[in-house]
């Protein structure tokens, strides 16, 4: 499952419990997701295109909770895999009217907001609450080797709405203009666990931070593996040609002219090919470093080419 849905379902399953709670996550629904239609004469017709059933859910509890009734319907999208998404089409009079106005979706006049009015956001749980409608409205987050989060708008007033509401909360969103549309967006693990944490998902934030930890172990175990065998390689292929350097020696009978210390280096290389430089070194008698069973090697090596 794309970790976009396990954000979704997780914030989905958030009741709020207070009306201004209600009201600001219904606000960032219709803000995000939402197109209204004013029909006239005190009637308002308002389609919420929706990611998933479990939010479409959500928006239908939030507006009966207002006494607003909806609809659900379903489609498959043309694009994009051809995935199911959901509709919620609401048509009503003055009730539904009175709930925009008072979510801050509409004005007196019934006219469209751009941007929430700040009334709607005056509690840190409102602020929690909008950050969680924008999230289910319009938003994706990607895990870890890529971890992103956006929140999609149709004008950079809202995407700065969402930013602000996250800034308050100590959650670090910034806006970009695409050609069409605006971003409220978030790179790096610590602050898509900020924005997730701010607006409720708690356990998605610590399933981001926990995916970050083991894809940062399991690379360091990669580096580590891919260096002890590189190591392996270059010290077989020393060993080979320190092997190579005494057979030459022999051949060409300078073997007894070597130093004693030269000597035994030789003989110990000949009888144990695989061991280490230290692994060598411990077996002269007396016992020499790494450094010391490497400067023996090497001056055999050096003779055997002459």
């Amino acid at each position: 499952m794309p970790f976009s849905d396990d954000v979704r379902a997780e914030l989905a399953s958030i009741a709020p419990v207070r009306d201004c709670d209600r009201l600001a996550e219904l606000s960032a629904l219709v803000h995000y997701a939402g197109r209204l239609h004013l029909l006239g004469r005190g009637e308002v017709s308002l389609h919420l295109d929706l990611a998933s059933a479990g939010v479409a859910r959500r928006a239908f509890a939030l507006l009966r909770a207002f006494g607003v009734s909806s609809e659900i319907r379903t489609y498959k999208r043309h694009a994009f895999g051809q995935e199911t998404r959901y509709q919620l089409h609401v048509e009503g009079g003055q009730r539904a009217l009175g709930v925009l106005e008072r979510a801050g979706v509409i004005d007196g006049r019934h006219v469209p907001r751009e941007r929430t009015p700040k009334r709607v956001l005056a509690r840190s749980c409102c602020r929690a609450a909008f950050l969680r409608g924008a999230l289910l409205a319009a938003g994706s987050v990607s895990a870890p080797p890529s971890p992103h989060l956006e929140i999609r708008s149709e004008s950079r007033e809202g995407a700065e709405a969402i930013a602000g509401a996250a800034s308050v909360e100590g959650a670090d969103l910034r806006v970009a203009e695409r050609r069409d549309h605006a971003l409220a967006y978030a790179k790096g693990i610590d602050r898509i666990a900020g924005v997730l944490a701010a607006a409720g998902a708690h356990d998605a934030a610590l399933a981001l931070q926990e995916r970050a930890v083991v894809g940062a172990t399991r690379s360091r175990a990669n580096r580590l593996a891919n260096a002890d065998h590189a190591n392996l390689v270059r010290a077989g292929k020393a060993a080979h040609l320190q092997l190579e350097a005494v057979r030459r020696l022999e051949r060409s009978k300078r073997f007894d002219e070597l130093s004693p210390p030269l000597r035994e280096i030789a003989q110990l290389r000949l009888k144990h090919p695989s061991l280490s430089l230290r692994e060598l070194g411990a077996k002269c008698d007396p016992a020499v470093s790494k450094a010391g069973a490497h400067r023996r090697l090497r001056a055999l090596v050096k003779l055997a080419q002459r």
